[in-house]
């Protein structure tokens, strides 16, 4: 195996100080915890029982987690060859060209710095909900102010040290959750997991396009992988490992807890039942079948999983402006890194300081934190990662096209059915847009022409360097490239 360490026109090496510290369980801790679990379950698995195909749920996830797995097959086949700290940027600068990778860059800030927005939102208001509960009423402005400065301090620190508080809220999030469902098995025996959420008369309804929508949402930011390939000790094996397994991990959680709840409430009234109770039915399950201790920890880890989930997308938002500013796509200052930490602290800084912005635009305008703010930025974030996943789908199958690696269903088939798949999740997503924001306003409504914008500026960008700056324009989504001896 050789390995060719592209460098920018400064002369500088693309490995920017980046130490190579994260094995493959804590890239998979890093990127599961920005699925957020227990969040996901408490906040859109009720949504996508009321008004999605309600005891279809389970399949549901089972068919997003599918689709999933599709791209994960030809992302890890390019995890192999390309190595970097870009994800998105570098993959489709390697399949589609330097014009599309700048405008994937900037479309994955704006979408990463989003839902790093959204999930603070929700954590404000969650934790004021849960201390207010508790007899400390805070308001929601002061716990996402402090769950943004406690982001800013780990992101500017080792990224394992990130990756081991991920660890610990993950494992008690799954465990609370885990021990829902063996009790509900308890009880229930055989008929905790009902055959009929997999029937196709279940499935198959008209519900079934805005359930797979608030499914996906739940797998936002698996791909993030590839994004810790230069802080990583053997990116070859970690990246497509830890895409896999994280795809995995995810499907079969929610899947399982989702199908348990099916199975306590019954599938015939399980939709019914969430459209009256939304954000109580796990707590109301909790309070049943574990006690009402165990349903106030759920309440504390359900704060504990939004900041995992900030925190985790927070990590991989700065990548990319890390990224972008080492090649100049940006600043250059964004690439600097901590001669301590070797972490990129002043990106980490940059997007701090912007999430804290649009948090407190929102509050100064008396915004709700979760119906506005949550809702609106999490829902443009997913319409951004879903649109640059389909983009990383076409890069996969150009850059195979005549590569010696070419193989029929790692680069070919599983490609082409997820494009199909997240074309279909893309176009789901803006028709339910107003669904998913909770709003009729025109104005929020057509925020995703903020992507279109930032797609647009970063084709007009990357041609305007290729004409005035060369040099820049030819370290646009460079990466460690291997190829095999």
């Amino acid at each position: 195996m050789t390995s060719t360490l592209v460098r920018n026109d400064t002369g500088a090496a693309q490995g920017g100080g980046l130490r190579r510290t994260l094995t493959t369980p804590r890239i998979v801790f890093l990127v599961v915890a920005a699925a957020a679990p227990m969040s996901g379950v408490v906040g859109s698995v009720p949504l996508a029982y009321a008004i999605g195909n309600g005891a279809g749920v389970p399949a549901t996830f089972a068919l997003a987690g599918l689709i999933l797995l599709c791209f994960s097959v030809g992302y890890a086949a390019m995890s192999r060859h390309v190595v970097g700290a870009g994800g998105f940027y570098t993959y489709i600068g390697q399949g589609l060209g330097r014009p599309l990778a700048v405008a994937g860059g900037l479309t994955a800030v704006v979408a990463y710095t989003a839902a790093v927005a959204g999930v603070a939102g929700a954590f404000g208001y969650f934790a004021e909900l849960v201390s207010t509960a508790h007899g400390l009423p805070v308001p929601w402005t002061v716990w996402t102010g402090g769950a943004l400065a406690l982001t800013a301090v780990m992101g500017y620190r080792r990224i394992d040290l990130s990756a081991r508080l991920l660890a610990v809220l993950m494992v008690a999030e799954v465990a609370v959750l885990g021990l829902l469902a063996l009790a509900i098995g308890v009880r229930h025996g055989a008929d905790t997991l009902p055959a009929a959420a997999f029937r196709p008369e279940t499935v198959l309804t008209p519900g079934l396009g805005v359930a797979l929508m608030f499914a996906l949402i739940s797998y936002v930011g698996f791909e993030a992988a590839a994004l810790y390939g230069e802080e990583s000790r053997d990116p070859r094996r970690s990246v497509p490992v830890a895409t896999y397994t994280s795809v995995v991990l995810i499907t079969v959680f929610f899947a399982v807890i989702s199908w348990a709840a099916v199975g306590a409430i019954g599938p015939d009234r399980v939709a019914d039942t969430a459209g009256e109770e939304l954000g109580d039915l796990f707590f109301h399950l909790s309070d049943s079948y574990l006690g009402g201790f165990a349903t106030s920890v759920m309440q504390v880890l359900l704060c504990t999983s939004l900041f995992g989930a900030l925190l985790g997308l927070h990590t991989a938002a700065d990548r990319y402006l890390f990224v972008l500013g080492r090649e100049r796509v940006l600043p250059g200052s964004l690439a600097r890194v901590h001669p301590r930490h070797a972490s990129p602290h002043r990106a980490s800084v940059v997007l701090s300081v912007a999430t804290a912005a649009v948090c407190a635009l929102f509050a100064l305008a008396g915004a709700h934190p979760y119906t506005n703010l949550a809702t609106t930025m999490l829902a443009l974030g997913t319409v951004g990662i879903v649109a640059l996943q389909a983009a990383v789908a076409v890069a996969v199958l150009v850059f195979f096209r005549r590569h010696p690696e070419a193989h029929w269903w790692r680069t070919r088939l599983a490609p082409v059915l997820a494009l199909a798949g997240l074309v279909g999740a893309l176009w789901l997503l803006l028709d339910n847009f107003a669904l998913v924001t909770g709003t009729t306003s025109a104005w929020v409504n057509r925020i995703p022409w903020l992507m279109v914008g930032a797609a647009l500026g970063g084709l007009g960008y990357a041609w305007w360097l290729r004409s005035r700056s060369p040099g820049r324009y030819r370290a646009i989504a460079t990466a460690h490239v291997t190829d095999e001896d």
